[in-house]
């Protein structure tokens, strides 16, 4: 997010840059939205009130850490020789702050029961003789 800017170093603005650049800000503005609703959500529990300019700092507060995630994430995979980035990747990139970690590890683990839950159920479901009183009457006529 941060750096120069293709046309702050010289280059011509393509059509590719302005959509990048119209991405980033719906993001932004989503990010600083949603951070506006927690800090009311927040506010209105604990008769607090939290100034614009504190929902905007922590809105590029959380831009910038996010930012910071997806490069470790992203190198936490490659480390890996994957393409694809894990749970696994999630759970390092957390390691930093304990509360965090200890948040992420339940919601992983909460996730990987419900996909064994669901697996179970499919498989279930496959192994189960079929139920057909057309094939019983079929018999009984041999």
């Amino acid at each position: 997010f941060g750096g120069k800017s293709k046309m702050a170093a010289g280059y011509e603005s393509g059509p590719e840059d302005y959509e990048q650049v119209a991405y980033i800000q719906r993001l932004k503005a989503a990010v600083h939205y949603t951070v506006g609703q927690i800090c009311d959500e927040a506010g209105e529990e604990n008769g607090v009130t939290f100034s614009k300019q504190v929902i905007a700092a922590m809105s590029e507060a959380t831009m910038k850490q996010s930012g910071e995630f997806a490069v470790f994430l992203e190198l936490f995979a490659r480390h890996g020789k994957r393409t694809v980035v894990n749970a696994d990747d999630v759970k390092l990139v957390a390691a930093r702050s304990r509360p965090l970690e200890l948040h992420i590890s339940q919601m992983a683990d909460s996730l990987a029961a419900e996909r064994e839950k669901k697996k179970s159920k499919k498989t279930k479901k496959s192994t189960a003789p079929p139920n057909n009183s057309d094939a019983e009457n079929d018999d009984s006529n041999m």
